[in-house]
């Protein structure tokens, strides 16, 4: 094998150092294309530096993925090693996190959900980087909109899901500890990493934060309980997926395949192009739907095309595109806050007529001809068809539950010997009254409480009708709340993005 010589490329500033590596901002001579390399000084290479050397070649000349910096190449000349990898210009998440010293939950979200992108395609490779931190996580940046990708897999290995190692590898302050107390650990040390990672960019520092390695040690041994500071305050479901991924004991910590689909990550709406595919499909059958009068459907189909847009706009680089984007997400947020109202306020017109009849008992209530055959245990629409899609948009009065227990007889049963369905149907028709408010931040609180109630109450032995009737309300509310969050996701992005505007008016004035 001939030697080659770095001779084409033209080493400018130097950007940081590791244990056995220097890297550098390099110019290709012939294309002036900016490339980082790598430089190794084999005098300095132990065996396992060499062992780590061939690995990193061997797993990042097959691991091409929008989230993961990119090996151009790798040379070698009589005294070093060159990796030549692509250039990101914005620093790293470490960098990035000291300058900003705390990171607001949406831009933490953002950051997440492009690391889990990158470990899910290694995931799909058996491949564990086991040296995740933000120093690693390298950060580019177009049109102020920032791309994070994983760097340095010089730790990195081909683990299986049940595969263990037992080699100490990792920086220790966001090591595992099953690598620094046990003798084997797994991939799942990657998830541990990654909740270190996400709690620091919350709150400014890492769990285990110490002075010195010592310290460090020390509390990682006495099994030191992680708080979760109150400021700045977090989502629940953020909070939630931050504990389960900080659980020592690996076989408490969440999974791969449930992190993958945790509703907080939603990398299901995560921006593609098969997203914007999705997303442009669903608003053109929004606008056929409303055109058609079916306005139950058309306002659901909005709220799912809203699902895709935001994160799709948020990425886009971009500024023209963006501000395209942006003013369609306004146009169809308008359009379904209009049909929300629309069929709230039909809703409240069939409510106030069955109000009219309250000296009827229920149950003729039921067989009146105007219900269209909306009666029986099975159906979940209660006085108007509408509220299935409405984010609640149907009423929902604790004490004015009549016509919501008339339709759900089984559910009436085991509320009388259920506290706990009791509380969960009390709290989310709570939570739809306060959405037919527009309340949607106090509905969403509403609609997670109640769920967290009832859904456990599906595993349970109880009666196949009452449980199929309590899925169905469960599976609405659920819905529900789903379209009240796309609704808040483009709130908050609008206002966001008008706060900037408006503090830039500020400036330049």
């Amino acid at each position: 094998m001939s030697e080659a010589k770095i001779t084409e490329y033209k080493l400018l500033e130097r950007l940081g150092s590791g244990t056995y590596a220097i890297v550098y901002r390099a110019m290709k001579k012939t294309t002036k294309e900016i490339l980082a390399v790598k430089v190794m000084a084999k005098s300095k290479l132990s065996c396992t530096a060499m062992d780590n050397i061939i690995s990193e070649i061997s797993l990042l000349k097959k691991l091409k993925h929008r989230h993961i910096v990119e090996m151009r190449d790798f040379l070698w000349d009589e005294e070093n090693i060159y990796i030549l990898m692509e250039y990101c210009d914005a620093g790293n998440l470490s960098s990035y996190i000291r300058q900003h010293r705390t990171l607001d939950e949406g831009t933490c979200k953002r950051f997440l959900q492009q690391l889990a992108l990158a470990l899910r395609y290694m995931r799909q490779h058996d491949v564990s980087h086991l040296d995740l931190k933000p120093a690693n996580l390298l950060l580019t940046r177009a049109s102020g909109t920032y791309v994070l990708k994983v760097g340095d897999f010089g730790f990195a290995q081909r683990l299986k899901l049940n595969q263990e190692n037992t080699a100490v590898k990792g920086s220790p302050l966001y090591m595992a500890p099953e690598i620094l107390l046990n003798s084997s650990y797994g991939p799942a040390a990657d998830l541990w990493s990654v909740g270190v990672i996400l709690y620091e960019c919350l709150f400014g520092r890492a769990p285990y934060s110490s002075t010195s390695l010592h310290e460090l040690a020390e509390r990682i041994h006495r099994n030191d309980p992680i708080a979760i500071p109150c400021r700045p305050p977090i989502s629940t479901d953020c909070r939630q997926l931050l504990v389960s991924l900080l659980q020592r004991d690996p076989g408490r910590r969440i999974g791969f395949e449930k992190f993958f689909d945790d509703p907080y990550l939603d990398l299901a709406h995560v921006a593609c192009e098969e997203n914007l595919e999705k997303a442009i499909a669903l608003i053109n059958r929004a606008i056929e739907l409303e055109q058609r009068q079916e306005l139950t459907g058309a306002y659901r189909a909005y709220c799912q095309g809203l699902q895709y847009f935001v994160p799709i706009t948020r990425a886009e680089p971009d500024a023209g595109k963006r501000q395209l984007l942006r003013q369609r997400v306004l146009t169809y947020l308008n359009r379904a806050e209009a049909l929300k109202q629309h069929i709230y306020a039909t809703t409240q017109t069939e409510r106030q007529q069955q109000q009219q009849q309250q000296d009827v008992p229920a149950a003729s209530v039921l067989k009146r001809p105007d219900e269209k055959g909306r009666s029986g245990a099975g159906n979940i629409h209660s006085s108007s068809s509408s509220k299935e899609g409405t984010g609640g948009g149907g009423g929902g009065r604790a004490s004015d539950t009549l016509a919501e227990k008339a339709h759900e007889p089984g559910i009436a049963e085991l509320a009388r010997d259920n506290e706990a369905i009791a509380r969960g149907l009390e709290i989310g028709w709570q939570a739809a009254k306060e959405a037919s408010e527009n309340k949607l931040d106090a509905a969403l609180d509403s609609y997670t409480s109640a769920l967290s109630l009832l859904i456990p109450v599906l595993h349970q032995d109880i009666p196949a009708g009452q449980k199929r009737v309590l899925r169905q309300r469960v599976v609405q509310w659920m819905e529900e709340a789903e379209q009240i969050k796309s609704i808040r996701s483009a709130q908050i992005m609008q206002e966001m993005e008008s706060t900037e505007a408006n503090h830039y008016a500020c400036t330049v004035q």
